[in-house]
């Protein structure tokens, strides 16, 4: 079993949990992700790592509520334990093997979306460490969804916000403020690192494309049981299948089949809406069976 040391509410359907996993923290390293099991009956769900300390020994995943299995573990509180917890699995980011004097001739920028800030922090914070110079772009709809922005500006050079909404930040899409960045402001990168939704990413490589800097996007999101067996996450990248878990989850954006890769996502929509429903279903019921019992007993008290 694994202990939640720490639990953070981040936004009303996003939770940040520290997990003790002394042996996954000191082996992990940016990009990777984990395997994390609720309960002995639950499924296993892949969880990009979002920030970690060998040294205090945890990890720290972002979760998102948008299925049964991620309803049941943002629902655990701080002190309570998960049943597994394996990793680190997948390929690390590509600049963790690059010589650090060769990383500080280069500028590198960011661009998440969403929830894509959490497992975009480790990479921006392992970078600023090594006296790297990190732009980073971080999308919303609006403020209220707006996540890791104190950590985010903490470790990076410069950091950018987004909404759709203008709420805070540029109002308008990542993309557009990637062109302002470049061509109106004459700022200058020589990579491009974009996590978020597909949609998201597939429309920031095409931006990236035409502004001639080479990008790397992370397709966490496709994985399922992230081992390679189920074949779930295939994916075509430069005209060959390859697999998001571990021939990934990391590759050159400008190779990648996003219109198949959103497909591909689609494939388990409606059992997972399903799930979802009877995990929701469930939570209700417990709800409506436990609370006649307390209101029973308000009643008595006031009678008496």
């Amino acid at each position: 079993m694994f202990r939640i040391v720490e639990k953070q509410q981040l936004t009303p359907d996003t939770v940040l949990m520290r997990i003790a996993a002394p042996r996954v923290a000191k082996a992990a390293r940016p990009g990777q992700f984990v395997m994390v099991r609720v309960d002995e009956k639950g499924e296993r769900i892949p969880l990009t790592i979002a920030d970690y300390s060998a040294e205090e020994g945890w990890v720290a995943i972002v979760t998102q509520t948008v299925g049964a299995t991620s309803l049941k573990l943002n629902s655990l509180a701080a002190g309570d334990a998960i049943a597994d917890f394996t990793g680190p699995l997948g390929r690390p980011s590509d600049f963790v093997t690059v010589a650090e004097d060769e990383l500080r001739a280069k500028r590198f920028l960011f661009i998440a979306g969403g929830v894509g800030a959490a497992p975009v922090y480790p990479q921006v914070k392992w970078l600023h460490e090594r006296g790297v110079r990190v732009d980073v772009i971080i999308g919303a709809r609006n403020a209220s969804l707006l996540i890791f922005t104190d950590q985010m500006r903490a470790a990076c050079d410069n950091l950018y916000i987004a909404t759709d909404d203008g709420s805070a930040g540029f109002h308008g899409m990542v993309t557009s403020l990637v062109k302002e960045l470049v061509e109106v402001r004459g700022e200058k990168y020589d990579e491009a690192v974009t996590i978020g939704p597909m949609v998201m990413m597939k429309f920031t490589a095409m931006t990236t494309a035409e502004l001639k800097i080479p990008t790397i996007a992370s397709l966490n999101t496709l994985m399922v049981d992230g081992t390679g067996m189920c074949g779930a996450c295939r994916v075509t990248v430069g005209g060959k299948t390859v697999f998001a878990c571990v021939d990934g989850p990391e590759f050159d954006a400008h190779q990648v089949d996003f219109d198949e890769a959103m497909r591909r996502q689609t494939m388990y929509r409606t059992e997972e809406k399903q799930a979802y429903d009877r995990a929701k279903e469930g939570a209700s019921a417990s709800a409506s069976v436990s609370a006649p019992a307390s209101d029973h007993k308000c009643k008595i008290g006031r009678d008496e």
